[in-house]
């Protein structure tokens, strides 16, 4: 019932009332205008003939055709007002649960990204999404409908003949028992097709990125075994669903059948019953018959269906960061002024219940210092830059940079004025000047500098679009000492007073380390710089 709640804020108190209070008009017009009509059927006076040349005939029908066409200018302009707000608003609550999650996801901790696998999150954004959009939307307002027609049907055959409801009773009673059977079961096997779509997309994915050592080691046939095992594991459900649909199919036919040979009998028994009113009970119970089967039938959809929603939803309270500002407190400008940090008793681990990885670090590093950190793999070099950039909050103690203690600061303020070069560079799907300068904050003579100091300048001159050129796919129309010193070009423009070097040339060669390294020599001589090195070459000439 929360998910409910949540889906019907999302869509809006207001549109709500209002796509309800136009469908009822809409129900209040079409069960007039039966009765209406048999009462038509029934006028005497229309049924000789011998009077059709006289003023009240031609009255009579005229008063009867107008008003039965008026009601149903009516109900179609209703059930249209209640469709358009319907859809319009159901796919605004779509957009809405969307940013929601996206908003969440983008401000996640860390440690949500090391225990979620990457294919759960895409199916969240592609399938999920996709069933807000254009499957629940539809279910919904058939729900609505289908729900109207069975309430139009009631009253239309409770109007002309009620004996009818003692039949009508006891089986909607039978439908409402095989819908509480039917779609719990139905709705959780919905629940484990979703998840078992999970490992399908996890797997696709991990065998397009690394499928040049799948080709080298000859593993294509045990790859696309594994691969139809989980899809045929996923079939499972989905056809489980449908034996289930089928199931229910065969129940509700037989039970609607049961209503319209009653309402046939019942109104062949009637002799006082006229021949209008007779027509309304009969053809109202066969809609009747219609109408309760597809309530099951969209009730167990939306029922399936709203497990989207709720997944969406999920994401959308899953805990975040710290919040990217702190409106209470305003940093100097400039910030920070000369690079000092402090490590006070610092302790981190990556997530509750594991073993700390920093315990008790204490330090203090002077601004414009050089410093090299150098360590065993898994001594907890990277977690120092981790900590600094509050990727990962401090178990104990306290990181201040120029006095500032880092943990009272907004992400945003924190982030930056840091930068970090890092051992794997990222390059996003885009042009080179939108790699160099995502936020457009600096000029096409600012960028072509940097690149100088990068020694790029040379390379992107000669390529035909110059800072437009499209860099690929994780960069991967440009080689790896490329990419790397692309990153240090981004680097050189923020010229941020502290800078942390995270194996930064750990996977460049020779040249190209020698290249970074003069750069960030003269480049960073002012700044803060913490260098996370194995070759000791790197950090000879650094201050400690």
């Amino acid at each position: 019932m929360k998910v409910y709640i949540d889906y019907i804020r999302s869509v809006g108190s207001y549109s709500t009332i209002f796509s309800f209070l136009c469908y009822l008009i809409y129900m209040g017009s079409n069960i007039f205008s039966g009765i209406w009509l048999s009462m038509w059927t029934d006028d005497t006076y229309l049924a000789n003939r011998n009077l059709s040349d006289t003023e009240e005939y031609a009255d009579k029908t005229n008063l009867y055709i107008g008003l039965y066409g008026g009601l149903g200018v009516i109900q179609g302009i209703f059930t249209y007002s209640f469709s358009a707000s319907m859809l319009v608003k159901t796919v605004v609550a779509s957009n809405v649960l969307h940013n929601a999650m996206l908003n969440n996801i983008m401000r996640s901790p860390m440690s949500f990204f090391d225990t979620t696998p990457i294919g759960r999150i895409v199916n969240r954004f592609s399938k999920d999404v996709d069933v807000l959009d254009n499957m629940l939307p539809n279910v919904l307002r058939q729900s609505v409908q289908s729900m109207g027609r069975v309430l139009i049907s009631l009253i239309n055959i409770s109007y002309s003949t009620p004996i009818v409801l003692s039949v009508i009773v006891p089986v909607v009673i039978l439908y409402v028992l095989m819908q509480r059977v039917y779609i719990p079961a139905s709705r959780q096997i919905r629940r484990i097709d979703s998840t078992t779509k999970s490992p399908i997309y996890v797997h696709f994915s991990e065998t397009l990125s690394g499928v040049s050592s799948i080709r080298a080691y000859a593993a294509q046939e045990r790859f696309y075994e594994n691969s139809m095992r989980l899809v045929d594991y996923n079939m499972k459900f989905y056809f489980g669903s449908i034996v289930a649909s089928s199931w229910l199919q065969i129940r509700l036919q037989f039970l609607g059948n049961v209503i319209v040979l009653a309402a046939a009998m019942f109104a062949q028994a009637d002799t006082g019953l006229t021949a209008g009113l007779a027509g309304l009970a009969v053809s109202y119970a066969q809609q009747v018959t219609g109408a309760l089967s597809q309530v099951i039938q969209v009730a167990t959809q939306a029922e399936t269906n709203i497990v989207s929603a709720e997944r969406i939803l999920e994401y959308s309270e899953i805990e975040t960061e710290a919040a990217w500002k702190n409106p209470k407190l305003r940093l100097p400008e400039p910030w920070p002024e000369d690079g000092e940090i402090d490590f006070d008793d610092l302790q981190i681990k990556y997530r509750e219940g594991l073993e700390l990885v920093l315990r008790g670090i204490t330090c203090n590093i002077k601004g414009g210092e050089k410093v090299g950190i150098v360590g065993r793999t898994g001594a907890g070099k990277s977690s120092l830059s981790v900590a600094l950039f509050r990727l990962v909050e401090a178990a104990s103690g306290k990181i201040s940079i120029d006095n500032q203690n880092i943990a009272t600061l907004g992400l945003h303020d924190l982030r930056k004025n840091i930068t970090i070069l890092p051992q794997d560079p990222v390059i996003f799907s885009g042009t080179l000047r939108m790699n160099l300068d995502p936020a457009e904050m600096y000029t096409d003579h600012q960028i072509w500098e940097a690149l100088e100091h990068a020694h790029l300048k040379g390379f992107v001159t000669n390529l035909p679009s110059q800072l437009d050129y499209e860099c690929g796919e994780g960069g991967q129309n440009l080689s790896m000492g490329q990419r790397q010193l692309v990153c240090l070009a981004r680097c050189l423009l923020r010229k941020s007073k502290i800078l942390v070097l995270d194996e930064a040339t750990a996977a460049v060669d020779m040249e190209t380390d020698d290249l970074i390294q003069k750069t960030i020599r003269t480049e960073f001589k002012s700044s803060t710089v913490l260098t996370i090195a194995h070759r000791l070459n790197t950090i000879m000439d650094y201050d400690r």
